[in-house]
């Protein structure tokens, strides 16, 4: 079987790289299962350079194909906060809940139609030869005034799509590996894998 690591100890990351990569005959592993490596510091300044940094450290530990991603929420009002920042915000601690607070009130009175944000995300293929891949893939949407919704995690509650009138964390599994900026970016990975594996 085709094995392959996601570079993630986080379960909601792990379960959207599940349902994509099972349909192409992958197992899939994280690094919940590889609990004796260290993290790797994330040290870029882009989400492209923070999954490559990920992908190769990862995949020359563990001789293995590995996926990295690096994902955040760029506020145009805030001029691209929280970017690379995204998952500890609100401190190295990395509550979901922190760090939405710090956007509601960072946000605090700015209007709707100033209140657009998209979700980046930048993922990194690092096979076992050490060659490494990369594409990238986006969402746009608006910051909502109020945590709305239960499904999803990081800041899918406050991330309104005005398509679907809907925050992230209202849609189903499926409707958002439509549409998230993790699916978009996974699109575009697909094709390479079908000629890489």
């Amino acid at each position: 079987m085709k094995e392959i690591i996601v570079a993630t100890k986080n379960k909601g990351k792990v379960k959207d790289f599940e349902e994509l990569f099972k349909r192409k005959g992958f197992v899939v592993k994280s690094l919940l299962d590889y609990p004796e490596l260290e993290d790797v510091e994330e040290t870029g300044e882009t989400f492209v350079e923070n999954a490559i940094l990920k992908s190769e450290q990862i995949s020359k530990a563990l001789n293995k194909t590995v996926i990295s991603d690096d994902s955040g929420l760029s506020i145009d009002a805030l001029n691209g906060e929280p970017g690379v920042y995204s998952a500890r915000y609100a401190g190295a601690h990395k509550s979901d809940e922190d760090n939405m607070n710090k956007v509601l009130e960072k946000l605090g009175g700015i209007p709707y139609e100033q209140r657009t944000a998209r979700f980046h995300c930048a993922l990194a293929l690092t096979v076992q030869n050490g060659q490494t891949h990369t594409v990238e893939g986006t969402c746009e949407g608006m910051i909502h005034t109020e945590k709305v919704g239960d499904h999803g995690f990081g800041y899918d509650p406050i991330f309104y799509l005005p398509d679907y009138s809907k925050t992230m964390a209202e849609l189903t599994n499926a409707e958002k590996n439509k549409i998230s900026h993790r699916a978009n970016a996974l699109k575009k990975l697909q094709n390479m894998i079908d000629e890489l594996f």
